[in-house]
This record gives C-alpha cells, sequence and structure tokens, in this order.
C-alpha cells in the first residue's frame, strides 16, 4: 500500500505518514451509528464501538481524507492530563491509552517515559536542558507522558476500525443533520438514517457540532530539523529523548524522533471563522511569519542547532474552549448525537481515551463525565 500525503500542500508536510487507504464504496442508507470525523476520536470511537458491540453497524464519514485534520498534523506528544489538568473523574488517561492500544493491537511507536516541563523561571540548576530563548530554558520538573509516531496511530486506529467491520468513508462531508425522529445525515444530497452518532470534527463544521459559540479555533505551527548527530543531542541535554513543553512564555513544545531529528513547535494563528482553515497557506501571511520567528528562536537556542537545516514545516488546527476543558457534552438538539473534541492542544492520548468512553456511552454503559456539562 503506497502511503500518502496526510494533507494538501497548504498546511505543509509533517515529518511522518499515513499509510492508510479507503476503497470507494456506495454510501449507506442506514447505520447503527455514524462517526463524524476521521481522526483519533472518530477512529478510536468506531473501533470501539465494534470491539464491545460486533453486532451494531458503524459508519465513519471523513470529509477529506483518513487524518487529514489536526490528528495528522500534531505533535505526538502524549499528555496525562488535560490542559485544564486533571478533572474529576478523567481517570487514567495514559493507562486508558496504552490499554485500547493494546485491545486493538495498534503499533504507534508509543513511548511513555516521561516528559520535561521546562521553564525560565523556575528551571533546575542541574538541567540536561539549558537553552537561551527569552531567557534560559531549563527543565523544572518532570510529568507523565511520552510520544507517539501520529502517522502509525491514524492508521493504526483506521486499520483496527475496519478489521473489526467499521465502514469507512473519505471525501463524505456531512453538509446537514436533521435531529429529528429518525436522526439524518446529509451528504451530497443523500440522507443517511442512524440510530446514535458522534460529532468529532474538533475545530472544524462548529456549527454542525453546535461549538460555534462555545469555542475557538486556532491553528499551531510546528517544524522538523534534519538528522541530527549524537554529539549534538548530547550538547543540547536530549540524550534521554524526553519530549518537552514551557510553563511560561514564550511558549514551546518539542520531542527527538527516532531518525535524531527534532521537532520544534510554537505559535497560533487567530481565526476569525473556522472556514478560513481551507484557504490557510503556511507560505504566506501570519503563518509565514510565525514560522519565520520560530526558526530565528531555534537557531539561537544553542551553538549545536545554529547552522541545522529546517526540513519540514507544517501546521494543524486545533480547538480552544472554555477553561480549557475538553467538550464531551450531548448535542443540544439530540442526546443520542455525542459531541466531543476541543482538546486544547492535549488530544493525542486524551482523544482516544475519550473516544472509547464516548463508545461505551453510545452503547448506554456509561454516563458522560459531569465536568463536560
Amino acid at each position: 500500500m503506497k502511503p500518502k500525503p496526510s494533507k494538501a500542500s497548504n498546511w505543509g508536510q509533517a515529518p511522518w505518514r499515513i499509510d492508510f487507504s479507503v476503497a470507494p464504496r456506495p454510501l449507506p442508507a442506514h447505520v447503527d451509528f455514524a462517526v463524524i470525523g476521521g481522526g483519533f476520536t472518530g477512529l478510536s470511537t468506531a473501533a470501539w464501538l465494534r470491539f464491545l458491540d460486533p453486532r451494531k453497524s458503524v459508519a465513519v464519514f471523513e470529509a477529506a481524507s483518513i487524518g487529514a485534520g489536526a490528528s495528522g498534523h500534531t505533535g505526538g506528544l502524549a499528555l496525562a492530563e488535560t490542559a485544564a489538568g486533571d478533572l474529576p473523574g478523567l481517570g487514567d488517561v495514559l493507562a486508558g491509552f496504552s490499554h485500547i492500544l493494546e485491545q486493538l493491537r495498534v503499533d504507534c511507536h508509543l513511548s511513555l517515559a516521561g516528559v520535561w516541563e521546562i521553564s525560565r523561571s523556575s528551571g533546575s540548576a542541574d538541567s540536561p536542558i539549558c537553552w537561551s530563548d527569552s531567557g534560559v530554558l531549563r527543565v523544572s520538573k518532570e510529568v507523565p507522558g511520552g510520544a507517539v509516531d501520529p502517522g502509525k496511530l491514524v492508521g493504526g486506529l483506521a486499520c483496527a476500525a475496519q478489521t473489526l467491520g467499521a465502514t469507512l468513508f473519505e471525501n463524505a462531508r456531512v453538509d446537514d443533520i436533521d435531529f429529528a425522529e429518525p436522526l439524518k445525515l446529509r451528504i451530497d444530497g443523500k440522507p443517511i438514517r442512524a440510530d446514535g452518532a458522534l460529532i468529532a470534527t474538533n475545530a472544524q463544521s462548529l456549527e454542525l457540532s453546535g461549538l460555534i459559540e462555545r469555542a475557538q479555533p486556532k491553528f499551531t505551527l510546528a517544524v522538523a530539523t534534519e538528522t541530527l548527530r549524537g554529539e549534538q543531542l548530547d550538547l543540547l541535554g536530549l540524550t534521554l529523548r524526553k519530549p518537552f513543553y514551557t510553563s511560561d512564555l514564550p511558549y514551546l513544545w518539542g520531542r527527538p524522533l527516532p531518525d535524531n531529528r527534532l521537532i520544534f513547535g510554537s505559535g497560533l494563528v487567530h481565526l476569525a471563522d473556522w472556514r478560513e482553515l481551507s484557504t490557510l497557506n503556511i507560505e504566506t501571511g501570519t503563518p509565514a511569519e510565525l514560522l519565520r520567528q520560530l526558526e530565528l528562536r531555534i537557531h539561537g537556542f544553542h551553538p549545536a542547532l545554529a547552522q541545522v537545516r529546517l526540513t519540514n514545516r507544517w501546521g494543524g488546527p486545533i480547538l480552544l474552549a472554555e477553561e480549557w476543558r475538553p467538550v464531551f457534552i450531548h448535542h443540544p438538539l439530540k442526546e443520542r448525537v455525542i459531541v466531543l473534541g476541543a482538546y486544547s492542544g492535549h488530544g493525542v492520548a486524551q482523544s482516544v481515551y475519550l473516544g472509547s468512553w464516548a463508545a461505551e456511552a453510545m452503547l448506554g454503559r456509561r454516563k458522560l463525565p459531569a465536568w463536560s456539562n
């Protein structure tokens, strides 16, 4: 199977690929469960629905290609808590994430060796990292977490969902939902009846999800370096290969890749409307300027990075909700439709973990968390 890029070139190209293809097929007239959005959330929900109840028909409707949105453009950091912290009743995200991947037999190069929180104001004197970036960046503490290969996670979840019997459709944008009885999705003018649905479109289709007044779409940026020598990693304090993020501003996150390239990410493009994502181009305007600033910062972090070549530049959408809490609710127009997203940049492990929770809720086996209301 030939790998394909994760998104059109106007968002750039991340340093991984999604090795999964969907064969075209006719749209169904009815499904037990419709999943709208083919990213981490939607794919994990679809796979878990079929894993728990193979009698139920499940279809995933993706507007572009599988993983074309935020999931294919994330940096791959797996964190234990939400952006709002450890919410009541959230549970152990990383243990749940690991369990789901094991049950679904998804190999995404998961490593949970810890994540460094770095700071300009509270860094440790014996920090392995000592970089110059509006002050001196040092490690302040280590938190639970790690990293994955996002391309392999998308492809693995899609393969698991398909193997378990879910049907996946690409280029199948849900244009409208009739929330009457029966529930009807409309794709290219064709109505599709569903007994229940999950809307997992995150920063896109906000009118469909009912989040137009509740959350703000943004676009964030990242770069990857060329392969570094071992001695360069030593000088940078990254021998242990731990991901990192700052606890103060200006914000920065990053991680080493298995091939000794480094990823660095920072910057937010503010959007007046989520539809701007369709025309946003990282080579022009604000995205291009933010990338230029990030590259200048990287070259100034440490002499070991002064001449390093940057091989990948890309960006992807994120959704920020009130108080940084993920949105995990019944749709205001129909209880049998669940809306899940707005991870505020913490979505790699959470999306899969909460996606399985959504599957259990759709099957009537679990309630939604109280903190999501």
